[in-house]
């Protein structure tokens, strides 16, 4: 088995922290300013080098191009990325005053970027695997398994291709949305897929926010093993101290994004942890109630990050909390291409931080659509797909509603009641149809703050067409029940007409009917 390699840091090492004046997202200085748009940088070059192996030229157009808008003055003054292949770091300079940004490399962890003043000391304080493996054996291309061959049904690759076609041409779903993977799953089954920009079906990407419904799923293998309790309070040890009121918020307050706490104006920023490499006890974990606890809807990324710090505060293991997310769920089915990146810390950022195919996505989609089963396994408790899609008691006020780190496409006429989807930054989509048993795919690099991909229209055609495929393959059917109930009909009236009394004759009739409809 694999052993993670238990580490303290000394205090010298926490001074790396990002101090806590500085931890409270809001303006930036120009200093600030400049060390974050370096960190996303090294921390973006990383990933995309050594964890999906993408080219320098499909690196800078793809992740570095179209970012957050406010970062693009400090971005473009930044000079090269150092790559150190030997030692799987990438530094990004931007002040003579202060060391590099630095993200490194380690199996099974991904990319952690060290804090803003860090140098690169600090690499040894980062949790890593010994002996880190993933499970082998080919992919062969199904969302359920490798042990599964694609076959393309003729009659939905056919009815899929103009919206397949229209979803890479940059504007029929979104004015300049880049594409850069598309995967539908019917039935179990592959039955359109196409990818670009460089991307392939072994190409991982950054989720963004469809990493918080990965992290429901990981929860939610946890809850089957009796790890966690969705109404315990108390989630973190750092809320069950004194007076402090955050220790009545609940996993599922969490889950649900209804925990009360001050995340900012956009909870949807962390750009602390994600660019500035401070930890997620340093930052997600600091925050002051501001509202009772289930009683206000508030998208927040810090929901998510400690929901996955109380996995691991429950566990009290860190071997065993790094391997779970792999060993428990992933790995389980088939999704052998995705990392969860943690901080430096060893939390997992996985409110945004995982990288992943199209096709484990679909993996993900299709456990939903099997209620949290693989195979022989339940891996889900069996109600889990139920809480994930059911509306909790404090709601967005306009637009779709919201579940267990799950959206719910409610909002989108001509979509099945009961569709339900994960969604991120930069056109990230996995759409979940349990009526049609149906999963939606789409990867992309679209512009931050640009014209949003148009998600329910593209489900609604995927699904036009999908349904188009079954009633036709009906009419055949019902075509064919129509001329074998004639055929019968006639053969019994020339069989009465012409008297035949013996089975050769009767056969006779038989074959002579058959041989006029050729069906001989």
């Amino acid at each position: 088995m694999r052993s993670f390699r238990r580490f303290t840091l000394p205090l010298l090492a926490l001074a790396f922290s990002v101090p806590g004046a500085l931890a409270q997202e809001g303006g930036n200085s120009k200093e600030m300013e400049a060390a974050l748009a370096a960190g996303f940088k090294a921390s973006f070059m990383c990933s995309d080098h050594f964890i999906s192996r993408m080219s320098a030229s499909d690196i800078d157009r793809n992740d570095l191009t179209g970012i957050y808008r406010d970062y693009q003055k400090a971005f473009d003054k930044l000079t090269g990325a150092q790559i150190d292949e030997t030692k799987k770091t990438v530094s990004v300079a931007y002040a003579n005053n202060m060391p590099p940004r630095l993200a490194a490399f380690r199996p099974g962890f991904g990319c952690a970027l060290l804090p803003v003043g860090a140098d690169a000391g600090a690499i040894a304080f980062l949790p890593s695997f010994k002996g880190w493996s993933v499970p082998g054996g080919d992919d062969r291309g199904s969302a359920i398994g490798s042990n599964v061959t694609v076959t393309l049904r003729s009659e939905e690759a056919e009815r899929l291709e103009l919206a397949i076609d229209a979803v890479f041409d940059e504007q029929t779903y979104g004015e300049g949305n880049k594409t850069s993977a598309v995967v539908v799953v019917r039935d179990g089954q592959i039955v359109a897929e196409r990818y670009a920009r460089g991307i392939t079906h072994e190409t991982p990407q950054r989720t963004w926010s469809v990493a918080k419904s990965i992290t429901a799923t990981i929860i939610g293998a946890a809850k089957r093993q009796g790890l966690v309790s969705l109404d315990y309070p108390a989630v973190i040890s750092e809320w069950n101290r004194g007076v402090d009121p955050r220790r009545a918020i609940t996993l599922k307050n969490l889950l649900q994004m209804s925990s009360g706490l001050d995340s900012g104006i956009d909870g949807s920023r962390t750009d602390r942890i994600y660019f500035g490499g401070a930890s997620v006890l340093d930052e997600a974990a600091t925050n002051a109630l501001e509202t009772k606890p289930g009683t206000r809807f508030k998208y927040s990324n810090d929901d998510t990050l400690i929901a996955m710090r109380a996995l691991r505060e429950a566990m009290k293991n860190d071997d065993a909390f790094h391997r779970f997310p792999y060993e428990k769920v992933l790995h389980k089915i088939g999704a052998t291409h995705t990392t969860m990146e943690t901080d430096w810390n060893g939390d997992f950022i996985s409110s945004s931080q995982v990288w992943t195919t199209a096709r484990d996505l679909a993996r993900i989609g299709q456990l939903y659509l099997q209620n949290g089963r693989w195979g022989s396994e339940q891996i889900l408790p069996d109600d889990w797909a139920q809480f994930v899609r059911t509306k909790g008691p404090a709601q967005p006020a306009d637009g779709p509603s919201y579940g267990a780190q799950f959206w719910i496409m409610d909002d989108a006429a001509g979509i099945p009641e009961g569709t339900y989807y994960m969604a991120g930054n930069r056109g990230q989509f996995v759409v979940i149809v349990p009526s049609m048993n149906t999963v939606i795919v789409r990867r992309g690099f679209d512009s931050i703050g640009g014209d949003r991909f148009k998600i329910n229209q593209f489900s609604r055609d995927v699904l036009l067409a999908l349904q188009a495929a079954s009633d036709s393959r009906q009419a055949v059917v019902d075509a064919r029940a129509a001329e074998d109930a004639a055929i019968e009909a006639e053969i019994a009236a020339l069989i009465q007409s012409e008297k035949a009394r013996s089975d050769k004759a009767k056969q006779n009739i038989r074959n002579k009917v058959l041989k006029k409809y050729g069906r001989m």
